[in-house]
This record gives C-alpha cells, sequence and structure tokens, in this order.
C-alpha cells in the first residue's frame, strides 16, 4: 500500500490559511505613503505579505516604513507574470506552449522566459546533466509531492530517460526561440525560476528604494541588505531531520541568497523505502547517495537554485570539487550520518549550534 508522506502538511495548511483570512502584511501598511523626502525609514519589525506560486508559499519581509499595499500588489503582479511565463503545469504559460509543440515546432518566448531558459540550459551544460531542464518527464512521472505518488514502472521509466536530456533541446538566442526534438519533452523549470523570482523581487525593492528585506521562497532565502541598525541577517541552515526551524547552524550574511535542496522536502514512503523529489536524468530515479542536503550561499537566487540541485546530486566528493572552482559560491554539506562539510571561505560564515552535527576539518 502506497503512503504518502510529507513533514511540512500542517505548515502549509497553516500558512494557506492565513493567506485566506487576508495575507500577512501588518494592516499599518494600508495608510502608509512614502515619506515627503523620500528617505528610508527603518523599522524594528517587518511589514510583510505572504503569495502563492510554483506550488510554494513566498513570504516578503520589509524593514522600512515606506512600503505601501500598492507595492506588494505589484509584487503579487510581477509573481503573477512570472508564474504565466515559466509554469509547467499553467496550460495559459509560454512554457506550456514550448513544451505542447514539442518535436513539433519551435516556440517563441519572452526575453525574460528565454534568459531562465538559457540559464537553465547553461547549468546543464556546466554540470554535465547533474542539472538538467529537460528532465519534466521523469518529474510528472513520479509525480512527487503530490498526493498518489507512488514507484513507476520501471519500463515506463526507461521509456522516458531518452525524453528527459537538455541535449535534446535547440535555442535560438536571435529570436528567442525553444525547440524540443523529440514529441514527449517536457522543460521544467521549477529548479531554477524560484530563484529567479526572489532575484525579481529583490530587484523590484531595490528599485523602489528598499534595502532592508527577506525574501523567502518556501526555504529559497534572500537576503536583501543589512539589517535595521547595519548588522548582517543571520539564516539558519535547516535540520535534514527536524521540520523547519530547528537549524544545525546558522549563517552571517547580507546581499546574499541561502538556498538549500534536500531529501526532507518533497518525497512519498512506498514499502518501507523513502523516495524524494531529485530524480537523476540517467538513472530515472531519485539521485541516491550519502547527503541530506546542500546549501548553497552566493549572491543571485537563480544561480543558488541551480547550484544546490545539481551540486546534491553529484554527491559530496565531487560536489566539493566542483563548488571549489567556483567564483563567490560557498556551499554547505550535510550527510545522513550527520557530518558537515563546508567549502573553504564558508567557516567564517557559519556557527554551529546543534551538537548531533559534527563539523568536519
Amino acid at each position: 500500500m502506497d503512503v504518502f508522506k510529507t513533514k511540512f502538511s500542517a505548515l502549509l495548511l497553516l500558512l494557506s490559511a492565513l493567506l485566506i483570512i487576508g495575507g500577512c502584511a501588518n494592516s499599518s501598511a494600508d495608510s502608509l505613503e512614502p515619506s515627503a523626502n523620500n528617505q528610508k525609514t527603518e523599522i524594528t519589525e517587518p511589514i510583510k505579505k505572504s503569495y502563492y506560486i510554483f506550488d510554494t508559499i513566498v513570504q516578503v519581509k520589509v524593514y522600512d516604513s515606506r512600503i505601501t499595499n500598492r507595492h506588494f500588489e505589484e509584487i503579487d503582479e510581477l509573481l503573477k507574470r512570472i508564474d504565466t511565463e515559466m509554469s509547467r503545469t499553467n496550460d495559459k504559460s509560454e512554457l506550456y506552449n514550448v513544451n505542447a509543440n514539442a518535436g513539433i515546432k519551435p516556440v517563441q518566448v519572452s526575453e525574460d522566459t528565454f534568459k531562465v531558459i538559457q540559464k537553465a540550459y547553461d547549468y546543464s551544460k556546466l554540470t554535465e546533466g547533474r542539472f538538467d531542464l529537460a528532465i519534466g518527464p521523469l518529474v510528472s512521472l513520479w509525480n512527487i509531492g503530490n498526493e498518489g505518488a507512488h514507484v513507476p514502472d520501471a519500463g515506463e521509466i526507461t521509456k522516458l530517460i531518452p525524453l528527459s536530456q537538455y541535449q535534446q533541446i535547440e535555442l535560438n538566442p536571435d529570436n528567442r526561440e525553444v525547440f524540443l526534438k523529440e514529441k514527449g519533452m517536457i522543460l521544467d523549470l521549477g529548479g531554477i525560476a524560484k530563484g529567479y523570482a526572489a532575484d525579481e523581487i529583490a530587484k523590484y525593492l531595490t528599485d523602489n528604494g528598499f534595502h532592508s528585506a527577506i525574501i523567502d521562497l518556501g526555504g529559497n532565502v534572500l537576503a536583501l541588505g543589512q539589517k535595521p541598525g547595519g548588522r548582517q541577517w543571520t539564516i539558519g541552515i535547516q535540520d535534514p531531520d527536524l521540520t523547519r526551524g530547528n537549524p544545525i547552524g546558522n549563517l552571517k550574511v547580507q546581499n546574499q541568497t541561502v538556498v538549500t535542496s534536500g531529501i526532507y522536502e518533497r518525497f512519498f514512503e512506498e514499502n518501507g523505502k523513502y523516495y524524494h523529489h531529485i530524480l537523476d536524468s540517467e538513472t530515472g530515479y531519485p539521485v541516491d547517495n550519502d547527503l541530506s542536503s546542500v546549501t548553497i550561499l552566493t549572491e543571485k537566487s537563480i544561480d543558488a537554485d541551480a547550484l544546490s540541485t545539481s551540486i546534491f546530486s553529484m554527491g559530496l566528493t565531487r560536489g566539493l570539487e566542483f563548488a571549489e572552482q567556483l567564483d563567490h559560491v560557498e556551499v554547505l554539506f550535510i550527510t545522513k550520518d550527520k557530518k558537515v562539510y563546508i567549502t573553504s571561505g564558508m567557516e567564517d560564515i557559519l556557527t554551529m549550534t546543534n551538537d548531533d552535527y559534527t563539523l568536519m576539518k
């Protein structure tokens, strides 16, 4: 008998209820207007708002009294635009249209959609398929994170592996056209579009004069600027064995993003075995290695999003070697036996807080 499990269902239900009741914007935001001199006005408690995109709850917390409901509404419009461009499941989206024309014809997309597809393709090449934007057929087959998820028939998996290879994608930058060579191919930007959305929210806030904020897309955290008072933000690293809010350590950051991929995020259990959502396009099955999670610290969330998935898929040894070659990127690995490994530049940033985990030198 299939048993679908998620550790965060209660949290999602609670947050969904808050959204239905009226969102998370502070009531004081309704009447706020920019000050006459347009100078930044820091506050100790954030004004915040929650949204929903890519099956993820998004929370934006701004530490500036000049933020208004108009700004939050414009962020909502921004997220809706991204969804109508890049959602795999929204039948009105540009990405859906690209997938619907697989093996038929190239499809022209918007500048933003092409930029994200190009970035995803570049990471697919850079990581030799450890990140693969053509993974969509296997994602749809496994359906992990949704009711009824189960281990597919081995023959079905084998049949879809050739359709889940990024090499079968043709991109035409001059016309912003995307062509999937084989019928049945499906692009999936789920491993990178959340990061793009976080960066776009940060750009919107910065362009509008707000420089102190936390943007959180289901564990994909972007810390904009500094905390009020000029202090660095403290971002916790999730304990893979426990629910959110129980860190194994903290990172001190500013104007940086922290993104984690782990086996605890979305999974199901069948016949006593757990199957997580990070799939291997070569085998067709969830990645099987000694890692529980990988956390990326860098400047752009779109990069961190793609790197967290690909470096997790590489495993500890190859992942460490790969990460050390990247500029302005630090990585933290947590293994299933509760050991923590970090890249060389992470040592002065990380403070361990959980005695159950051992930092390896």
